[in-house]
């Protein structure tokens, strides 16, 4: 029975219990909130979830993606490939590092980019390809691997990460994946790096934050890469703020001049207590994944799939598609929806829509597919905090304004 009472309900609100709260003032009185002991200790617990060697807790994913960019040598000259469907983080460090953006449209009726094309698109300027976990389902990385494989005879390496690989690089934007797996891989052992958000909307939330990995069989020196990610999250700095509060511990050098992009102690407490509570989280999303699409595949909305045989994604965002359905007319749903209470979303504009995009030349006619994706791509309402009579009424609120079109 569907509760019809008229409803106020978010997009999407963070999950946060009394123990993150107690968590947070005990930090808050121990005298040290900055990058400290409990940043370590997250890297360490994050590390051990994922089953990598090592993880870089940092203020965003975007600053993870930047800086592994940086580390992996790439700048002016070279060429770093990404979806045109994605949110504007997956290119932007691109263009702030000082390569060229070349964006990839999506296959027919999929979020991900068409993999033929990435192909086509690969040049001797080539350095790393990013794909995008988009709502929190993994890619297809043997298809990646392939193509990079089968062109390898294209790359020259510049640096020393560059070298190790001696092909062109993986870097996933997992900003949606923490959690995720594919072929019994977790989101984080697939991708050469990976870097993820804990954003105040993500599934696991330090309220802002995120997070770098890598593969542990890459041959890297993870003691030295560990210290690069260091050095370039705290202004080239050779000692952090721990070490040059020690006695007689003041004098530091710095290496180059880098950037501010550190985790504080703060944020990890709040990862620290959501990491216990992780695996019911994405139990819960996977539960009102299933009532949302009992309800709405029977009204022939295309949903996304977030789970099958050998996948199973974070659940991060409930996109769906409106057949027959154009960009004016599902905004106009969208306003609608929010009359009825209910806040939805669009994942995303292609960034060929985009003023800072048209701007560098990309132009929206080149991606037809992605257009195809947008123009009637609408997201629901998914966080912890609804309830399944949320759920039912925010499908009967749409169903009444599909019927009534």
């Amino acid at each position: 029975m569907i509760d019809s009472k008229f409803r106020n309900i978010p997009f999407s609100i963070p999950d946060i219990t009394e123990a993150e709260m107690d968590e947070v003032m005990k930090i808050m009185k121990s005298g040290w909130i900055t990058t400290g002991s409990k940043t370590k200790e997250l890297e360490q617990r994050i590390a051990e979830y994922l089953g990598v060697s090592q993880t870089v807790c940092l203020n965003s994913a975007t600053a993870a993606m930047e800086l592994t960019l940086r580390i992996l040598g790439i700048g002016p000259g070279d060429e770093v490939i990404t979806s045109a469907y994605t949110y504007t983080a997956s290119a932007s460090i691109i263009h702030h590092v000082g390569a060229k953006i070349v964006l990839v449209d999506t296959s027919l009726n999929s979020f991900e980019m068409d993999y033929n094309q990435l192909a086509d698109a690969i040049t001797e300027k080539t350095k790393a390809i990013i794909p995008v976990e988009i709502a929190g389902k993994m890619c297809n990385y043997d298809t990646i691997y392939k193509i990079i494989e089968s062109k390898k005879h294209l790359f020259t390496a510049t640096g020393k990460l560059q070298s190790q690989l001696n092909r062109i690089a993986v870097m996933s934007d997992a900003a949606h994946a923490f959690g995720a797996e594919r072929k019994n891989q977790k989101c984080g052992q697939v991708a050469d790096f990976t870097c993820f958000s804990f954003h105040a909307v993500k599934n696991f939330t330090t309220a802002e934050g995120g997070a770098a990995t890598w593969r542990n069989d890459r041959g890297f020196d993870e003691e030295w890469l560990y210290k690069q990610y260091m050095l370039y999250s705290l202004h080239g700095q050779s000692k952090d703020a721990l070490s040059k509060t020690q006695i007689g511990g003041w004098e530091y050098d710095i290496v180059y001049p880098a950037y501010k992009c550190n985790m504080t102690d703060i944020a990890a407490g709040i990862g620290l207590i959501q990491l216990t509570r992780y695996e019911d989280l994405l139990d819960r999303r996977k539960q009102m994944i299933a009532i949302y699409d009992q309800a709405l595949l029977p009204l022939g909305i295309d949903v996304l799939q977030h789970y099958g045989e050998d996948y199973n994604s974070s659940g991060h965002l409930y996109m769906v598609r409106l057949p027959g359905i154009n960009e004016k007319e599902r905004n106009h749903i969208i306003n609608r929806m929010a009359e009825a209470g209910v806040a939805c979303n669009v994942h995303y504009k292609p960034l060929p829509m985009l003023t800072a995009y048209k701007n560098l030349g990309f132009d929206m006619e080149n991606y037809p597919n992605a257009y195809k994706q947008y123009e009637n791509e609408l997201t629901l309402p998914l966080h912890t905090q609804l309830s399944n009579t949320d759920i039912r009424y925010i499908v009967k609120q749409l169903e009444n304004i599909l019927n009534g079109r």
